[in-house]
């Protein structure tokens, strides 16, 4: 089955990816877990933000942020969660950052 991700390139302030549920997997020391990696690239300054929400009226919520480019591998318990990661208002410097969440 291939996998699922949302992209975004981002050269201004108030600029995210759209929302992605992580993909959920069945593993014998654990219930239910949900993954999600997390890709920052490129030549830029800023703070990028790792936003989380429960369901879609939900306000996002800031999970963790990052000021140089990263590559992590997220886990979540909870099902029916979404995360998107951009740069909110007031937050971008300069460059271009590439932004990436798969599933």
């Amino acid at each position: 089955m291939a996998g699922k991700s949302v992209e975004k390139s981002i050269i201004a302030q108030n600029t995210f990816t759209d929302w992605i549920t992580p993909k959920s997997s069945l593993y014998e020391d654990m219930e239910t877990a949900h993954f999600l990696n997390l890709s920052i690239a490129g030549t830029w300054a800023g703070i990028v933000t790792l936003q989380r929400r429960f369901h879609v009226a939900d306000t996002p919520r800031d999970v963790e942020t990052f000021t140089e480019n990263a590559e992590e591998s997220l886990f979540d318990h909870e099902s029916g969660v979404e995360y998107r990661l951009g740069i909110e208002s007031g937050n971008f410097i300069s460059g271009t950052c590439l932004v990436r969440l798969g599933a």
